[in-house]
């Protein structure tokens, strides 16, 4: 019977379901993107490194507070850093922009002066040819490695293992390509690079001993709270910092980034997802408002049902079963639409397709709640007709 006046006034009930259908859409939708954004960016941060430390030099400060620039770090504290206890390996690094040149191709991009051990701590694999040896990093050899975007934009299809570029003025050896890493959410190609010794990038490209920063990998197990201590009091130590003074170095844990990024996209999730709820009501109210014009309509026919013998709560309850078909129906077209559009957009966006099952069950729980919720008034107006004044209505 509710499907039947629901066919009957075709029209009227589509747009009726219209806000449901809008609500339950857009409230899977905006936690789906949600939940793909935030995996994008975990995984994002992932690719960095397992268990990443990242020390770089910071502000100091003098005496009265002012502020002075910290110097960078020297070989030596890659060293002092590697004993640490909890410490699986470190990469100190130097590098810059420059432009590269190989025939008549030129490209800018990140070069890099480090250790073999950037491969491990920042989860890179050889694609083809090999990484340097620690022989060739002590010797400050002019050999590298380079990613696979700097292979295209510089070889094309051709293999550039034992070609020579140029980095600045200096030549150096292709003896490996890394397999391609993909692009980080912020943008940055993590591709388009090359890798070098740091002894050959210190003396023949930057011209100045100076490390950068650090990258260290924690070891499995191992609280990261004690690593960073650690390395804080090693630095400290070998920078002569006195006791009161702040550091001039600081130290960042990707495993705390991961959590400070996975806990602001979620929160703007719910906040997304607490918004998009709000038409939800909007549409739980225009239910209401046709239910209650539905109810005007058909007086008559409701004091016929009394005055045969149709109890009050059997009317209530066909009203009701009404109302709850109208939202159920708008709910099943919106977990429909909210599902295309949810993957619409992650593709537009390039982040992953997530779609929480939780979201759709509670968007469609929601939705057939709200059909009781708003359709009771209408259908206990009905209940409580008259029959004689009923069917005096028309």
């Amino acid at each position: 019977m509710a499907l039947q006046e629901i066919r009957r006034n075709a029209l009227r009930s589509f747009l009726t379901m219209l806000g449901m259908v809008i609500g339950v859409a857009a409230v899977i939708t905006l936690v789906s993107v949600g939940q793909g954004t935030t995996a994008q960016v975990t995984a994002d941060i992932a690719k960095m490194g397992k268990n990443l430390l990242m020390v770089f030099p910071g502000s100091g400060s003098r005496r009265g507070g002012t502020a002075t620039v910290a110097p960078p770090f020297k070989n030596e504290d890659s060293a002092a850093l590697a004993k640490v206890p909890g410490v699986a390996a470190i990469a100190p690094v130097a590098s810059s922009n420059l432009p590269v040149v190989h025939g008549n191709k030129n490209d800018t991009t990140m070069v890099t002066g480090t250790t073999a051990d950037y491969l491990q701590v920042r989860e890179y694999e050889i694609g083809s040819g090999r990484m340097f040896s620690p022989s060739e990093e002590h010797s400050g050899l002019a050999v590298c490695v380079i990613g696979e975007t700097t292979k295209n934009d510089l070889f094309g299809s051709h293999d550039p293992i034992g070609e020579s570029i140029r980095v600045k003025r200096m030549s150096c050896e292709v003896i490996g390509v890394l397999a391609s890493k993909g692009q980080a959410s912020s943008g940055q190609d993590q591709d388009k690079l090359v890798l070098m010794p740091l002894l050959t990038f210190q003396r023949r490209v930057a011209g100045v001993p100076d490390v950068s920063m650090f990258f260290l990998s924690a070891a499995d197990g191992v609280d990261n709270n004690r690593v960073i201590n650690g390395i804080t009091s090693v630095l400290r130590e070998r920078r002569r910092i006195a006791p009161n003074a702040d550091d001039d170095f600081v130290v960042r844990d990707t495993a705390e980034i991961a959590q400070a990024v996975t806990a602001a996209t979620s929160s703007m999730t719910a906040l997304l997802g607490a918004i998009a709820a709000v038409s939800l009501i909007v549409g739980g109210i225009g239910i209401m408002n046709i239910m209650l014009v539905s109810v005007t309509e058909r007086t008559r026919e409701i004091g016929i049902r009394i005055a045969i013998g149709a109890l009050g709560r059997e009317v209530m309850l066909q009203f009701l079963v009404e109302s709850v078909v109208l939202s159920v129906l708008g709910g099943l077209i919106g977990v429909i639409i909210g599902v295309l559009g949810a993957w619409g957009v992650s593709k537009g966006l390039k982040v992953p397709f997530v779609v929480s099952p939780e979201s759709i069950m509670v968007a469609f729980a929601v939705s057939a709640l709200i059909g009781v919720v708003f359709g009771y008034l209408p259908a206990r107006k009905a209940a409580k007709l008259e029959p004689i004044e009923a069917l005096r209505y028309e």
